[in-house]
């Protein structure tokens, strides 16, 4: 019945098709470095899609310096539901710097993204939303999701808490690199730090920091975000695997040597022990063009 449904209509129903299991082997195969990011984004999206009548929205607001992996991940979760990264039309990202750009115009931001995420939902319950950059965001324009976010009930006629909202941020990463290198200095395994650690930490750096779109946000007093997620500095071979990588897409998987000469030409801090890669992976494609 479904597919003489799907066939005669353009509902986001018929290109619904979470792919659970290709989303768990994703995040272990192609997000590096990132033990906390790979369980709580593993658990908390298999729990929402399971659950047919979820009482809230599916809230992930992603924390951690540039190049670490946020990115990927909220990709990753839009593949794995709807078959693609981005091209889905359920599937909604905005910019900052492109979508909100001036500080003055706080009123007008909020009145056309409330319209905007309404007319979405309305059109797809199980929208996707994404708000990248969320440390240039104009404070106070994010809080007109506020009500959306929430466990409240029908918004014409639609059940808006089977939507997705993912948040990226850089804001935060001072808390989380810190609690790294000093897990570092003491001798401790990166993978036995734990989230609780950090979730209470990243949440008061967001709402009191003035760059940051949760300035002084209800969102985050009214505890409408599900689960805070931290991404850790990325050490050297987190470096080199990203190149491993890269080099594997371009049909190159045997160069090893390009992907330790990657690793060896990044910027690493701090600077009396070079931990961690200044720049994660994001400069990667860029340097195995030049050794390759």
């Amino acid at each position: 019945m479904k597919s003489i449904f799907c066939s005669i209509s353009d509902s986001c129903d018929c290109d619904f098709k979470p792919d659970i299991k290709g989303l768990e082997w994703d995040l272990y195969k192609n997000l590096y470095g990132q033990h906390m990011a790979q369980d709580i984004v593993s658990e908390a999206v298999v729990n929402f899609i399971q659950n047919e009548n979820p009482d809230r929205p599916l809230v992930l607001s992603l924390h951690g310096a540039s190049g670490t992996g946020k990115s990927l991940v909220s990709s990753m979760i839009g593949r794995h539901i709807y078959g693609t990264a981005m091209g889905s039309p359920y599937i909604h990202q905005f910019v900052p710097t492109l979508h909100f750009p001036s500080a003055d115009r706080v009123k007008q931001y909020r009145s056309d993204l409330k319209h905007w995420v309404e007319r979405n939902l309305t059109a797809c319950a199980r929208s996707i939303f994404i708000f990248d950059e969320m440390e240039k965001m104009p404070p106070g324009v994010i809080d007109v999701l506020e009500p959306h976010l929430g466990p409240f009930h029908v918004l014409f006629q639609t059940n808006y808490r089977k939507a997705i909202y993912i948040f990226i941020s850089t804001v935060g990463q001072e808390v989380i690199n810190k609690v790294a290198l000093e897990s570092r200095q003491a001798g401790r395994d990166r993978e036995d730090i734990l989230p609780k650690e950090l979730e209470e930490s990243i949440a008061d750096a967001v709402y009191n920091n003035k760059n940051s779109g949760f300035y002084h946000s209800r969102i985050i007093t009214e505890k409408l975000i599900t689960r805070f997620v931290p991404f850790l500095p990325l050490l050297r071979r987190h470096v080199e695997r990203c190149a491993q990588r890269e080099l594997c897409q371009r049909g190159e998987c045997q160069r090893a040597d390009v992907a330790s000469s990657v690793g060896g030409a990044m910027t690493y801090t701090p600077n009396d022990s070079q931990y961690f890669s200044s720049t994660g992976c994001k400069l990667v494609p860029a340097k195995v063009n030049l050794f390759l």
